[in-house]
């Protein structure tokens, strides 16, 4: 009995073997189409320094298509809501220069910040930052008041 049960498994064993051997093989994935776009900035990050609370912080980050492809920007997303960028839609033909627009709210939010912006786009990602502190508004000296009798 022991003979049999060895002798079965024995043969689906070897079946199941034999069965994978005439299998044919993966066809492999195609590659991924690169893109020849490629984008460069001139800076990746600003400082505002002081920031008046209650005012809009805004900066240009300026970036080149320096591939020979056009460049389009898929999706450019900051950190946080108090972070909003503006970047262009259309495509960017090579050579082309154009800016992605961060603006920062600082109103209700004084202290440090340091906010990030990621850019998508078929010529590589990238991450723009934006930093500064927000103030109050220093009080101005009072004049003092003069009375003429």
């Amino acid at each position: 009995m022991k003979k049999i049960v060895l002798l079965g498994i024995s043969a689906l064993t070897f079946g199941f073997a034999a069965a994978q051997a005439n299998q044919e093989p993966a066809t492999p994935a195609p590659a991924a189409q690169t893109s020849k776009a490629k984008i460069e900035f001139v800076e990746k990050s600003h400082n505002f320094g002081n920031v008046i609370e209650g005012e809009i912080a805004r900066y240009e980050f300026k970036f080149t298509n320096t591939g020979t492809e056009p460049l389009v920007l898929q999706n450019v997303q900051a950190s946080c809501g108090c972070t909003t960028p503006k970047w262009p839609r259309e495509p960017i033909a090579p050579g082309e220069t154009a800016v992605i627009i961060a603006e920062y709210n600082s109103n209700g939010r004084p202290g440090t910040f340091n906010k990030q912006i990621t850019v998508t786009s078929n010529g590589g990602d990238a991450v723009l930052s934006i930093s500064g502190v927000v103030v109050q508004e220093a009080s101005q000296p009072k004049s003092p008041v003069i009375i003429k009798q």
